[in-house]
């Protein structure tokens, strides 16, 4: 369900900068210092909260305590998640709920990654791999190569199924890279902020066709955190009541994930189409009215679909989109002003959290150097393969 029952308001967000694997402190730190500065911001003591939702992927079992017992050791309820990328919408969204349905006035969102160098690999090899399914139904479409990363196989094979049936040039996927390096130089939480130029993109080392080096996100290390409450709640504290929780889905997968033989719904893109159609619908608004959106471009070519999955251009015109900068300040709506995971980075659990920091930023009209004038309905999309995808919007109130 997504029609809200009663507003949510998010009142509070932290975030830290992002950084290579290797220079940042450990996730306990991080994740402690996110909450302490989205408590902050909301003017909100930690014992006035009532349920923690803990997002991270790579971690051991209650790290989500270790984390946020650093903030305070009040005895409420924490919940540690783990969907994949889509980790720190999934929190938020559970976050959400529980403020919503009224089991709780007041709850905090806490997401972070302590991430290794080189491409994701899974923590286990003694039991059947998650994602083996999707795995399976990538080798029988496209093959698997032992040179890849596979998670460049699976985003890369959708690149090269669009490109079959469109007709686009590489250089279309290169274009969104060099607009996401443009918006991180604007960012000083972005762990990549040097532009780049189109040829230095697709003159990069190649990884999986049509994807090369710089058009796939970074192993990075963070923490960001949301609080969210009730408008009584807000009231009663004086908080700043600025942003709403306007509507918000999550989807998983259905039968034409692997039945289409098609790699883009195999990677996501039915998930992310249904979650934006709930949420418009529950909304009352089309993505024609969308001023802002923060996207999940964990490669290019996942940026480039997803465009379409949200409505934000018709099926079939994204190059069009994209060369005519309608996915940048200036034209119609701008995607990923905080560099996106491209540039921003992509720490997994904490990435929808990241998101969320940037859109109510946005939203507040405190983004700097990157605020989208007259932001007042801004989209997030946070996918996680294997898979779950949150689509949230967020209204200036």
């Amino acid at each position: 369900m997504t029609r809200m029952q009663r507003p949510v308001h998010v009142v509070g967000v932290g975030m830290i900068p992002f950084t290579k694997p290797g220079a940042s402190d450990p996730y306990t730190v991080m994740g402690q210092r996110a909450a302490r500065l989205a408590l902050e911001d909301a003017g909100v003591a930690y014992d006035q909260v009532q349920q923690a939702y803990v997002g991270y992927v790579y971690g051991d079992s209650t790290a989500g305590q270790a984390a946020i017992y650093g903030v305070g050791l009040t005895g409420i309820p924490v919940f540690n998640l783990n969907n994949n990328c889509s980790t720190g919408s999934s929190a938020l969204f559970l976050a959400r709920q529980a403020v919503e349905s009224g089991v709780v006035e007041c709850a905090i969102a806490l997401g972070f990654e302590q991430m290794q160098p080189g491409a994701l690999k899974g923590a286990w090899d003694d039991r059947p791999s998650p994602v083996a399914k999707f795995a399976e139904a990538m080798t029988a479409k496209q093959g698997y190569s032992s040179e890849a990363p596979r998670a460049a196989q699976f985003f890369g094979g959708a690149g090269r199924d669009y490109m079959a049936q469109y007709g686009i040039k590489r250089e279309t996927f290169g274009r969104i890279s060099v607009k996401a390096r443009q918006h991180a130089a604007r960012n000083p939480l972005a762990v990549f902020r040097q532009t780049l130029t189109l040829d230095e993109v697709m003159a990069s080392t190649p990884v999986f066709d049509p994807l090369t080096r710089f058009q796939c996100c970074p192993p990075t290390c963070g923490a960001a955190a949301a609080i969210v409450c009730s408008p009584e709640f807000a009231k009663k504290h004086g908080l700043d009541m600025s942003v709403v929780i306007a509507a918000q889905a999550m989807t998983t997968d259905t039968a034409s994930t692997f039945d289409s033989r098609d790699m883009r719904k195999l990677v996501g893109y039915d998930m992310s189409a249904s979650a934006a159609k709930q949420v418009y619908e529950a909304a009352g608004i089309g993505p024609e009215e969308l001023d802002v959106v923060e996207l999940h471009d964990c490669f290019t070519a996942n940026e480039l679909i997803t465009y379409e999955a949200l409505g934000l251009t018709p099926e079939g015109t994204a190059e069009k989109f994209i060369v005519e900068g309608d996915n940048t300040y200036g034209g119609r709506i701008v995607t990923n002003p905080s560099g996106g995971l491209l540039s921003k980075g992509h720490p997994l659990g904490a990435t929808g959290l990241a998101q969320c920091y940037e859109l109510v930023q946005q939203l507040r009209g405190r983004a700097e150097q990157r605020q989208v004038e007259g932001a007042r309905l801004a989209l997030q999309h946070n996918l996680g393969l294997g898979g779950a995808c949150v689509v949230t919007l967020y209204q200036a109130a």
